[in-house]
């Protein structure tokens, strides 16, 4: 767009603003008798609209001015109530213009003062964001601005250095690849940005989860090199007596700090590297909502630094408060149209969870974007980020659900917003999308069979089972995110989310989406098949005869390593099948494998409880989910790498691309190959060629 056109519609728009401002400030004046803007012997209309436009004008300035003042102030408050309190703040800047107002013509009571500065602020942002919610181009060029005052804060050596290629990772959370390949298909693709890539510019790779399809592996392994003794999205440890969630900040925390000792790096973005909105660091310098360094203190590594860079600009706090709202209204209709229509499966979605999903598709989206553009204009060599509203979304709604539609949408917005950013940034970059899994559809264990897995286990071991059953809650990234930004201290782990017996003599019995986890408290490491059988004679072969159970992983004194299921075990040091069937064949290839390598983790549990799955590849999970991950069975261990075509392939043709450590290894040669890259000289321009792969 020409400058002079920019230059227009900026003035345009502030005119706009100005003007509904304005006539907002006349209205209210006339209806509420407790705020004037007329001297007490009277104006002219005239006069009284000339007021009314100095009091809005005055508001504007300060908006402009003071706003990133009192963000920063605010930077301690919790960075969600940060982003709903901005119509408040507006309107307090407002109460503040009134004063400007000369020979004192503005007047309002402290009560109706919070009346008008609400209804102002909402009147302008609703204005603002009308006219530039949509404009990308304002927003990239507010964005550019802001990375141009970092720069020049540089040192002169770091900012003269040698423009090589930079790599941008970004991870869409939980979007598998089949459910990738039909939103970039037809003539209308829900994701036109992506499919053009496709098409043009990118290469698609399938890649293969590991048996725990969850982030919390998943990236672990990509971003670390290794997820070594990760069995599943929760578990117990026993000679510690206690739960590990990958999605807490401590656990996760304890989770990079094994994951570095064990590779021997910091991780795939230790040499100029950012991590936005991970579980983990990589290693990076520099992060913003990241859950392993959420409770760091310094400068450089707080991970809600991230929100003050996005909310001190007033036009982005407007454009996701505005957003946000759209978004809990979006799922109040879309939950009251899915128990109209008697939609099945379908799980509860009331309580937090319209908040929970507004946060996870609209403030940490935005948050997250805005700091990846910070990082490409700030030259930066590698950034690792992770948008989770997809998967947010699809575990309540399903994978293919309609509710989706929009959300993809928006995903494929944000994609190319950072493609257009990356033609300003003072270095080439190459954009690689991937995901950590996909997500498997069905109606969860206790809807298809009247009982959750714990009432199960219990009825093996003897045990009375509840009559009611508790509620097990989604286990999904966003929620743990929420409330590190809310600076809540971590959830209790026993309670909702895990249920940890009085009696160290019961079973431990916990769920990541269709995987369980069973663990006897009182027995030292692994308990054998041998000893469970003599104690809970039952329990084995009443979860392995379950119709919604596909295998149990245990160990045997006399057969190793044993996959158990209905009408045969599995022995998975030989390969040897005894019995009618192989427990593991309805899993596909690479089953085996991957369960084999889970059952030598130190901190496996005593049983691991994997659910059946059908021919359309439904699985059925044990928490309250309809679209699940966390283990084996349909499309939830389809996962994708979409990178440029000028990079090395990713795999050798014919070969399978297995396992997050093996993503990290082709990350890291990717990184390697730009390092390598002809270096455009500096102080000359790269092209659009060069600057985007």
């Amino acid at each position: 767009m020409p400058s002079w056109r920019r230059m227009g519609s900026g003035v345009f728009r502030v005119l706009v603003v100005w003007s509904v401002a304005t006539a907002t400030m006349l209205v209210l004046a006339g209806a509420l008798p407790d705020f004037q803007l007329q001297s007490d012997d009277g104006d002219s209309v005239t006069r009284t609209a000339v007021t009314a436009a100095i009091g809005a004008g005055a508001f504007g300035l300060l908006s402009a001015l003071v706003w990133p003042l009192l963000v920063r102030a605010l930077l301690l408050v919790p960075a969600l109530v940060l982003g709903l309190l901005v119509f408040f703040l507006n309107g307090t800047l407002l109460w503040l213009a009134l004063g400007l107002i000369p020979d004192n013509r503005g007047d309002v009571n402290p009560e109706t003062a919070v009346v008008v500065a609400a209804v102002m602020s909402a009147a302008s942002s609703a204005t603002s964001t009308a006219l530039a919610v949509r404009d990308d181009d304002a927003y990239r060029r507010r964005m550019s601005r802001l990375a141009y005052r970092r720069r020049r804060r540089q040192p002169a050596a770091q900012a003269a250095g040698p423009l090589t290629p930079g790599t941008v990772f970004l991870q869409l959370d939980g979007l598998g690849h089949p459910v990738l390949r039909e939103a970039v298909s037809g003539d209308d693709p829900l994701m036109p940005t992506v499919a053009a890539m496709l098409r043009r510019t990118h290469l698609l790779t399938h890649w293969t989860t590991d048996w725990s399809s969850q982030t919390g592996a998943s990236q672990l392994g990509i971003l670390h090199g290794g997820n070594h003794d990760v069995p599943a999205f929760r578990w117990y440890e026993k000679e510690r007596g206690e739960v590990m969630v990958s999605n807490r900040p401590t656990s996760a925390a304890e989770l990079e700090r094994r994951a570095v000792r064990a590779a021997g790096h910091p991780g795939l973005l230790s040499e100029d590297g950012a991590s936005r909105g991970n579980l983990f660091s990589g290693g990076a310098a520099q992060s913003a909502l990241v859950l392993s360094v959420s409770a760091r203190r310094g400068r450089h590594n707080r991970s809600r630094a991230g929100y003050f860079a996005y909310f001190s600009d007033p036009a982005n706090a407007t454009r996701t408060a505005v957003s946000f709202v759209a978004e809990l209204l979006r799922e109040v209709t879309q939950s009251i149209r899915s128990r109209v229509r008697r939609q099945s499966p379908r799980v509860p979605r009331g309580g937090l969870y319209p908040f929970i999903r507004a946060f996870a598709t609209v403030v940490e989206r935005d948050v997250v974007v805005a700091a990846v553009l910070g990082d490409m204009l700030s030259g930066r060599r590698a950034v690792y980020a992770d948008l989770v509203a997809y998967d947010e979304v699809a575990h309540h709604s399903g994978p293919r659900s309609p509710d989706l539609a929009q959300v993809l949408r928006r995903l494929d917005r944000s994609v190319a917003l950072i493609a257009k950013v990356a033609r300003s940034a003072p270095r080439p970059y190459r954009l690689v999308l991937l995901s950590d899994h996909g997500q498997s559809q069905g109606h969860t264990f206790a809807d298809a069979y009247g009982l959750r897995l714990e009432d199960l286990v219990r009825a093996g071991c003897g045990l009375p089972v509840p009559r009611r059953a508790r509620r097990s809650p989604s286990g999904a990234e966003a929620r743990e995110a929420a409330r590190a930004a809310l600076r809540r201290p971590e959830g209790p782990v026993d309670g909702d989310e895990v249920h940890v017996p009085d009696s160290p003599a019961e079973p431990v019995v916990l769920a990541s989406g269709n995987l369980g986890l069973v663990s006897f408290p009182d027995v030292p490491g692994r308990m054998s098949r041998e000893e469970i059988d003599r104690r809970h004679p039952a329990l084995l072969r009443t979860l392995a005869d379950h119709g919604g159970i596909g295998f149990v992983l245990v160990w045997s004194e006399r057969h190793g390593h044993l996959v158990l299921g209905r009408g045969g075990e599995r022995r998975l040091e030989t390969g040897e099948v005894v019995g009618e069937r192989d427990p593991l064949e309805p899993f596909g290839p690479g089953a085996a494998e991957a369960v084999y390598r889970v059952s030598r983790f130190p901190h496996v549990a005593d049983v691991m409880v994997n659910s059946a799955v059908d021919d359309r590849g439904g699985v059925h999970a044990f928490e309250e989910q309809i679209g699940s991950h966390g283990g084996l069975g349909g499309e939830q261990n389809q996962a994708f790498l979409l990178a440029p075509r000028s990079l090395s392939p990713a795999v050798a043709e014919g070969e399978r691309l297995v396992g997050a450590a093996a993503v990290h290894r082709v990350l890291s040669r990717w990184l390697s190959e730009a390092d390598a890259a002809d270096p455009v000289p500096p102080g000359r321009t790269p092209t659009t060629r060069q600057r985007v792969g």
